[in-house]
């Protein structure tokens, strides 16, 4: 008698290609996800990066009164934006599919935990140091924009990441 567990594959789980004619006729198959660009995740991601470059660009087009809390907003400001338009290609293209050796779900939450943290310092530091110059207020302000449209985010991402899982666990 075996000891071994095994991993039982369906043809749904295997990550191979489908049987025949599994995928005709199906709008879901192919690179390119038309729906998601429609879902409340990929609008969220859309506004926060648009949110994310007003306050890149309000901050750079201004005249600093300190040099370090400015590029540190800038920093955290352009890495946070890449970062969401890197998860927004991801789920546009279904990259998560091909590169199944990430938790997609659990490294999003990730970004989204740390970059909210970090963007949230940024905002605080730029908003401190503006000296009532209106395009360092507004880059500041937008900053905070960003921060509350990113903890949406966690709570989306955790939702589905956390609870999900367990749920499933449960069943």
């Amino acid at each position: 008698m075996s000891q071994a567990a095994g991993l039982v594959r369906t043809s749904c789980s295997s990550g191979g290609a489908p049987g025949p004619g599994a995928g005709a006729g199906r709008p879901s198959e192919g690179l390119l996800d038309a729906g998601y660009p429609r879902t409340a995740a990929a609008l969220l991601q859309v506004v926060q990066m648009v949110t994310l470059l007003i306050a890149f660009l309000c901050v750079r087009g201004s005249v600093w009164t300190d040099y370090s809390a400015y590029s540190y907003f800038e920093v955290v400001s352009l890495c946070d934006l890449l970062m969401i338009l890197a998860f927004y290609l991801v789920h546009l293209f279904r990259l998560y599919r091909v590169l199944t050796c990430i938790s997609w779900p659990l490294s999003e939450l990730l970004h989204y935990l740390i970059g909210t943290l970090l963007l949230f310092i940024a905002s605080i530091v730029a908003a401190s140091k503006s000296y009532s110059q209106s395009g360092l207020v507004a880059g500041a302000i937008f900053g905070f924009i960003a921060t509350f449209l990113c903890l949406a985010s966690v709570w989306l991402s955790y939702k589905i990441s956390c609870v999900a899982q367990s749920t499933d666990a449960a069943v």
